[in-house]
């Protein structure tokens, strides 16, 4: 079996059902979703959402990087998006190294990883109150726009909603 055979198999079985063909690509709900790579999160149905109601934005450890502000402001400007959810979880795996020790793994295999950096999240809180300041004050999307933090836990599936700001948008 070739590596990808059974993703292209159920790829064909899905698309003998797909009806999502009238989607238009804008977020239908207006939201964007902040959160992690881990595969035990399902963004959509923990929100009771579906295919087209909003953008999400995945990367390890849920950060706002650059990229995801970048990708912000497009989805404000161009795709209908007019609130944001930065929804990092419990047990993440980046809490758990810090960029000194991913660096450590990948040297030991010969790679030299020292020109990434990786966003591990030491304390977890702290990394999204920083996150959700990084949106708020950025000059590139509106300052009206409300954006919020919660922490998903990965236990028992519900979101815990990050302390109110008084910079927090209704």
């Amino acid at each position: 079996m070739r590596a990808f055979d059974d993703l292209y198999a159920a790829n064909a079985k899905f698309a003998k059902e797909f009806e999502n063909f009238t989607l238009t690509g804008r977020a239908a709900r207006g939201l964007a979703v902040v959160t992690c790579m881990d595969s035990r999160i399902d963004p959509l149905g923990l929100l009771g959402l579906k295919p087209g109601d909003a953008k999400i934005l995945r990367n390890a450890g849920a950060r706002v990087t650059d990229d995801v502000l970048r990708t912000l402001v497009l989805a404000v400007y161009l795709l209908g998006v007019d609130r944001v959810l930065v929804m990092p979880h419990t047990d993440c795996g980046m809490s758990k190294v810090t960029d000194p020790d991913v660096h450590a793994l990948t040297s030991e295999q010969g790679v030299d990883t020292r020109s990434l950096e990786f966003h591990t999240v030491p304390d977890q809180d702290e990394a999204l109150r920083h996150d959700l300041m990084r949106i708020r004050s950025t000059p590139f999307l509106p300052k009206d726009l409300p954006v919020t933090g919660a922490i998903y836990d990965v236990h028992t599936g519900l979101l815990t909603p990050a302390p109110r700001q008084a910079s927090d948008a209704a």
